[in-house]
């Protein structure tokens, strides 16, 4: 492993947990935020992710398996891993309640009706709540792209840009109940961005315990969890959140076009 490509690990890693800043800063930086641009960004967010994982990410987990383990051995624990990514995303969504799982869709103004509320701690703890729970969701991602980023920095790229449009959502779940209770926009602002510093630290995790022993089939297993993780988190909170800020058609047609942009990209990278 080459230091340039740890560095573009670390680097990618930080801007996808960053970008939870924006969905904060964005709340208060425009009047109304176009829900038709953000569902076909995270229309098209889906697509990507869907797209590199079953095209890159379960096909080089397959070869890197079935070439360390066998063809039958191999295909079976890559299968086995692909689920449990998925498995693993699906009991922290569960052990969220549903209210203040920010990955149950919410549109802007119903966020934005918690104002309208008396219980201002009540709303500091929603927004509390919702940093953790992000945190908590932010580990595993943070790990992938690292993970990713270190055996190849382009496709860590596109998997950096797609967690960060889909970060973004989540940055507004945290910033305007912080900011209806509080009524301060940097505090609101700083919490939506600290709550997606768990991506870095979920890739210094992968650092300190992974690094060491990564292997290929440590890194076949890896990819086909990070696989389940991402078509999970697609189908689950991406395409429901992208049809709840604008409607079903849009959020399909950015699904669509994501996966064109993903395939012409490696197309032209190889």
């Amino acid at each position: 492993m080459s230091s340039a490509n740890l560095w573009a690990a670390i680097g990618l890693t930080l801007f996808a947990g960053l970008s939870t800043g924006i969905g904060g800063l964005s709340v208060f930086l425009f009047k109304k935020i176009d829900g038709k641009v953000l569902s076909l960004g995270l229309g098209l967010s889906a697509g990507v992710m869907v797209y590199v994982s079953f095209v890159e990410l379960f096909a080089e987990s397959q070869r890197l398996l079935t070439e360390s383990l066998g063809s039958r051995t191999g295909g079976l624990v890559n299968v086995l891993a692909f689920f449990g990514g998925m498995l693993l995303i699906a009991i922290i969504d569960k052990l969220v309640p549903s209210f203040e799982n920010p990955h149950e869709a919410h549109t802007i103004e119903d966020m934005k009706d918690f104002c309208d509320l008396k219980n201002k701690p009540s709303l500091l703890r929603t927004g509390f709540m919702t940093a953790l729970i992000i945190a908590i969701h932010n580990f595993p991602e943070g790990m992938a792209t690292f993970v990713a980023s270190i055996q190849s920095p382009s496709l860590g790229a596109v998997i950096a840009f797609a967690i960060a449009i889909h970060n973004i959502p989540e940055g507004i779940s945290v910033s305007i109940p912080v900011y209806c209770a509080t009524g301060s926009r940097k505090k609101a602002f700083l919490w939506s961005l600290l709550s997606g510093m768990a991506e870095p630290v979920g890739a210094l995790i992968a650092y300190f315990l992974l690094l060491p022993i990564l292997n290929d089939t440590l890194f076949g297993l890896l990819y086909a969890a990070i696989a389940g993780i991402m078509v999970f988190i697609s189908l689950d909170e991406l395409l429901p959140t992208a049809e709840e800020y604008g409607e079903h058609h849009l959020a399909i047609y950015g699904m669509v076009a994501g996966m064109i942009i993903m395939a012409a990209s490696l197309l032209t990278l190889t």
